[in-house]
């Protein structure tokens, strides 16, 4: 009966140094997957970054950019404009440094707790990057486009004769719904495909932080 006791309890220590092992070997695997997310989703930030620039850049040597650079400081909301890009810049690099240090953070995790505490962090950065890019977006449309519509339309009218002009109300009207369909339009669309990209990987973060909450508990 000793030897048996001691057989049962030797299998024991035997059995627990194995899920113990296991653990560890699905922490590593979780752990390194979670850092090749990470790191993904700062390379695709960058990347977002660089072909807004690269467009921009490509933009500014068109006739149309230029007439519309013309037609904002026409309007004297060309100050506006550039404070607007600017702020936009500046938040975008701060959600990209946001995403630099995660990928950091997450690299050197050296426990469970850690890890789950990061990747919850991470997809919360990353969600709110994606929230401010459409409302950012949505916001800069309506009010610069619903601006510029209203102060070409009044030019028009004066060119057309009109002695101080005024936008009609039915017009007025029309415009603004138009204006906030095509805004919804390209907000959704946009949306789409924030959720393509970004969709997939704050996905396999989601199962990875599904994978160490088994083990954490």
């Amino acid at each position: 009966m000793k030897e048996l006791d001691l057989l049962k309890k030797d299998w024991k220590k035997n059995a627990d140094s194995f899920i113990q092992v296991s653990e560890n070997e699905i922490y590593k695997m979780i752990h390194k997957k979670s850092s090749s997310v990470v790191k993904w989703i700062f390379i695709v930030s960058i990347i977002e970054l660089g072909l807004g620039l690269v467009l921009g850049l490509i933009l500014s040597f068109t006739k149309y950019d230029e007439k519309n650079v013309e037609l904002i400081k026409h309007l004297d909301v060309y100050e506006y404009y550039i404070i607007a890009t600017a702020i936009f810049y500046a938040v975008v690099l701060y959600f990209i440094f946001k995403f630099y240090t995660m990928y950091r953070k997450i690299s050197v995790d050296d426990n469970t707790k850690k890890l789950i505490s990061t990747i919850l962090k991470t997809r919360k950065v990353v969600k709110q990057y994606i929230a401010f890019n459409l409302s950012f977006f949505a916001f800069f449309f309506i009010v610069f486009g619903g601006y510029l519509f209203y102060e070409g339309y009044l030019e028009g009218a004066s060119k057309n004769g009109v002695a101080n002009p005024e936008m009609p109300l039915n017009i007025a009207l029309i415009s603004f719904i138009v204006l906030i369909f095509a805004t919804a339009f390209f907000t959704f669309a946009f949306w789409l495909v924030y959720k393509l990209i970004y969709g997939i990987l704050l996905k396999r973060l989601q199962n990875n932080y599904m994978e160490l909450k088994k083990i954490d508990l």
